[in-house]
């Protein structure tokens, strides 16, 4: 499982969706999730910097895993997806500090419009309760949502999924973004 994990962190790091040891992964595993720990390069996973810990129960692992384990935990129990990624991508994290928490970026692709729809954007500190809260809610009904001022998270039934996701987002909130700077003009 960590080479799949692998595989997409690096693709992540190598198209420029996030920098290094920015962000996270997981997957789903029965009642538990695989996480990348606290830290971890995106682009050096090994099955060492990842660890294994409860959806619905907690243990002294957790303190290894990475910071964002509590929003993985809370998306999981609340909804059916099996694959989580978590990325800095900029533009998204532009666009969220425009559009604010609790409003929503609507793209102007037709990909964007036609596989996300408008994309939440959920406020909560880094790791919080309220954070996990948010995301939970709005990834119920979306397949991503970007945190202000922060980044996106995408699911999935698989990882690749969920980076496909990652990369919809993205390239919506780029190309609102440049669309927008020319509307100006």
């Amino acid at each position: 499982m960590w080479q799949e994990m692998a595989k997409y962190g690096r693709k992540l790091v190598e198209h420029g969706l996030v920098e290094s040891n920015f962000g996270n992964i997981s997957v789903r595993a029965g009642d538990r999730m695989v996480i990348t720990r606290s830290g971890t390069a995106l682009d050096e996973i090994t099955g060492d910097n990842i660890v294994e810990v409860g959806i619905r129960d907690t243990s002294s692992l957790d303190m290894i895993a990475s910071s964002e384990a509590v929003v993985h935990r809370e998306i999981y129990r609340r909804t059916s997806v099996l694959a989580i990624i978590h990325a800095h991508c900029p533009y998204s994290v532009v666009e969220s500090l425009l559009a604010g928490p609790g409003n929503v970026i609507v793209p102007v692709d037709s990909e964007g419009q036609y596989f996300l729809g408008d994309i939440p954007v959920v406020g909560g500190g880094i790791g919080s309760s309220e954070l996990a809260k948010n995301l939970a809610d709005s990834l119920s009904g979306h397949r991503g949502a970007v945190v202000f001022s922060h980044g996106t998270f995408a699911t999935g039934r698989t990882l690749g999924e969920a980076y496909i996701v990652t990369t919809q987002l993205e390239h919506s909130c780029r190309v609102k973004y440049l669309y927008d700077l020319a509307v100006q003009k």
